[in-house]
């Protein structure tokens, strides 16, 4: 198993990509402390984990608490015995443009995903630091970190945000030996996600409107990826397989940033 021994924190596990990347860390070896603001995602999350096999624990946790994020990396270290990966995934969405979106709620979201990561990132640092562990920190990104949307102005801005404090971090955090990167997702199938949610004892959803299905037509591999692609790629920035990769930002984002934007059906339009 690649991550025998290894410990990860993971915020934002839904059944969508943080449940995905969490059951996969899981199914490499990690201990997986599943953290969401939603007590259910979290419960649930563990609770799959558990039952196949893996150890997990769920926790409800506001990201912007600061004393809820300190109780919740001292609690994975008394359980585990230390922490050595994070994954920072917590996120809130809003579909709103410059022109309609009041103050108040770009705050609320530019905050949750920025200032949340930040958080979680220092404090579990921080106790890999007095572990004396070698780390791995995660933040997900997104492809409009890298692109604008014009009607998710906070959204765009938080995670491009996200892009370079993965950078900063991992130059303060390099001396202690802790790695810091971001992972690039785009638009996600959400057939496995249904799954997920159904594995976990939830009802199924309708998808066949969903408009990840229909843009996904468009990525250059013509279809999205699915949570256990970008799974796969936090295994490998999580394992000591990646141990000099750091300060980068790693792309499953199936072609969709290096197309130009002229570019249409196999010809230029």
């Amino acid at each position: 198993m690649r991550l025998k021994g290894k410990v990860a924190i993971i915020t934002g596990t839904s059944p969508n990509i943080g449940g995905g990347i969490a059951e996969a860390l899981a199914a490499e070896g990690a201990g997986i402390m599943c953290v969401d603001a939603d007590a259910a995602n979290a419960n649930d999350c563990a609770r799959y984990i558990e039952k196949s096999g893996g150890k997990a624990i769920g926790r409800q946790c506001n990201v912007l608490d600061e004393a809820q994020v300190k109780e919740v990396v001292r609690e994975t270290v008394r359980a585990f015995g230390k922490v050595n990966v994070l994954v920072n995934g917590a996120v809130k969405y809003n579909l709103k443009g410059l022109l309609t979106m009041p103050m108040s709620e770009f705050r609320e979201q530019v905050d949750l995903i920025l200032t949340g990561a930040f958080v979680f990132t220092k404090h579990t640092a921080q106790a890999m630091i007095d572990g004396k562990e070698r780390g791995s920190i995660i933040h997900l990104a997104s492809t409009e970190a890298h692109q604008g949307n014009p009607q998710n102005v906070a959204y765009c801005t938080a995670k491009a945000g996200i892009l370079n404090m993965a950078r900063a971090n991992a130059m303060e955090l390099v001396q202690y030996g802790i790695r810091v990167n971001s992972l690039t997702p785009t638009a996600t199938d959400p057939t496995e996600s249904v799954d997920r949610a159904e594995r976990w004892g939830r009802p199924r959803w309708d998808i066949t409107n969903h408009l990840a299905l229909k843009r996904g037509k468009l990525l250059p591999t013509g279809k999205p990826p699915s949570p256990s692609d970008y799974g796969y790629a936090a295994v490998y920035l999580a394992s000591d397989e990646s141990r000099f990769v750091t300060g980068t930002d790693m792309r499953v984002d199936a072609g969709a940033i290096a197309r130009y934007w002229g570019w249409g059906e196999g010809t230029l339009s």
